[in-house]
């Protein structure tokens, strides 16, 4: 049985998932392929949000966390389906070892050699040269071997194209996909890092996005005095 499917989400089942929502009951998902590493496990619609802010406006809990997703991550899991499980490795049976043969040394006894009289002469080189060899050798000492600790985490704040978005990974593994945060949430994270040009940057983008959130707000107001007088006068003519 296929664990995904890769379609995603129809419209006629976004429909009924909202439909569930609002019964105050929260349906089950499966993961496709292109939800990553989590393809084919099992969460929770926890909310919908606005379609027109994000692609990823599906928002399903995993585990202890609720994250967005697209509706082509996510597609309605087969009935009794529960999420792919490791496979529990097999441990090979130990193989039995006949025992080896044991063998003994023993020694005949030696006869006492006669009484004999050598006058030789030792070069005194070839003295150091035996008491050298007869020092025995030192042993390697192997190290400990360190244990592996766990993998590396990284949470990455970004902003481009007027938005501030928020994303995690430990080593290789997404823990958290990119997702839009508000501008006030991305100022407190930013306040905790103690680089001036960091918050140089910030203020500046604050700065650029006030300015241009006044001008549009002022073209608002003119358009809006502009429709005022215009309904004014059709009142009149009334």
């Amino acid at each position: 049985m296929a664990a995904t499917d890769v379609r995603g989400l129809s419209t006629e089942e976004l429909q009924s998932i909202r439909d569930t929502l609002a019964g105050g009951r929260k349906p089950k998902v499966m993961f496709t392929e292109s939800a990553g590493q989590i393809a084919g496990q099992i969460g929770q619609v926890v909310e919908l949000t606005d379609p027109a802010t994000s692609d990823e406006w599906v928002v399903v809990r995993f585990g202890r966390d609720e994250l967005p997703f697209s509706p082509t991550d996510l597609s309605i899991p087969p009935r009794g389906a529960t999420g792919r499980r490791a496979e529990p490795k097999v441990e090979p049976e130990p193989v039995e070892v006949a025992p080896e043969p044991e063998f003994m040394v023993v020694r005949s006894p030696v006869p006492a050699p006669r009484e004999e009289v050598v006058v030789s002469t030792v070069d005194a080189a070839e003295v150091a040269s035996v008491e050298t060899d007869a020092k025995p050798a030192k042993r390697a000492v192997a190290k400990p071997a360190r244990p592996k600790g766990p993998a590396g985490l990284t949470v990455t704040l970004s902003y481009a194209d007027g938005e501030w978005t928020l994303g995690a990974t430990q080593g290789s593994k997404a823990l958290a996909k990119p997702y839009v945060i508000k501008p006030v949430e991305a100022l407190k994270m930013v306040s905790l890092i103690d680089v001036p040009g960091v918050h140089e940057a910030v203020e500046q983008i604050m700065s650029v996005e006030r300015s241009e959130a006044e001008q549009q707000a002022e073209k608002l107001r003119a358009e809006l005095a502009e429709i005022e007088a215009r309904l004014a006068e059709l009142r009149d003519a009334g």
